[in-house]
């Protein structure tokens, strides 16, 4: 695929500090902590009333406007937490599936995968230029927290394979994003990014936002769309 330009996120991250005030993170906490346990990491937060009721206040926000989709619909939702007994490490990669109402057999189309009940597919490289993800921190989430590590600038050059993964990561390098609770993030999901285990204590919450345009090539449809 073509390099892709992208004047409003050229890095293909910004940090927005202090984006949810304390009383909205605290509601947040507060409908999180209704959800059965080990819940962190599902995929289907977008069907909650509370939930939706977020992605409009979101695309409301004049903060927001020039970053997300024109005319562009909330996806999906994952709740990503990380503690001390629940940890992991991710290795540099590009967020390539979608969500999706149902497979389509259609030759361009690969990756299929069901998650949660859900279809997931490897969105066409023209649909992932044009999606961004708002990532709402409920907690710190700074380098020691496993919070993301990006290499600038990867999104331009599209889907990459093993060996552009390595070239992009060795040339530009890696920028740890150190974000607070309260911050928003928001990045290209063709943006190479990475994170390490939490090191420090206590909780790593991160809300995890997906936006995407309101219609899809090839037959495909969104299995939600706020």
């Amino acid at each position: 695929m073509p390099a892709v330009p992208d004047d409003a996120l050229p890095e293909g991250f910004l940090l927005l500090p202090g984006l949810l005030a304390p009383q909205r993170r605290q509601a947040l906490i507060d409908e999180l902590s209704a959800l059965p346990p080990g819940a962190a990491g599902q995929r289907e937060l977008l069907e909650q009333p509370w939930c939706q009721a977020l992605a409009r206040w979101l695309k409301g926000l004049p903060l927001l406007q020039g970053y997300l989709p024109p005319d562009g619909v909330a996806v999906q939702c994952t709740l990503f937490e990380k503690a001390q007994d629940r940890n992991w490490l991710v290795a540099p990669h590009q967020d390539l599936a979608v969500p999706v109402a149902e497979r389509v057999a259609h030759p361009a189309l690969k990756g299929w995968s069901v998650k949660g009940g859900r279809h997931f597919v490897l969105a066409p490289a023209e649909v992932l230029a044009q999606m961004v993800a708002l990532r709402l921190h409920l907690d710190d989430a700074t380098e020691a927290d496993g919070g993301l590590r990006f290499v600038p600038g990867s999104h331009r050059a599209g889907v990459l394979d093993n060996a552009g993964v390595t070239s992009r990561r060795a040339q530009a390098g890696e920028v740890a994003v150190n974000a607070l609770a309260g911050d928003g993030l928001l990045m290209r999901p063709l943006a190479l990014h990475a994170s390490s285990k939490a090191s420090a204590e206590g909780r790593r919450r991160v809300l995890h936002v997906l936006f995407g345009p309101r219609g899809l090539p090839l037959g495909l449809r969104w299995c939600c769309a706020i």
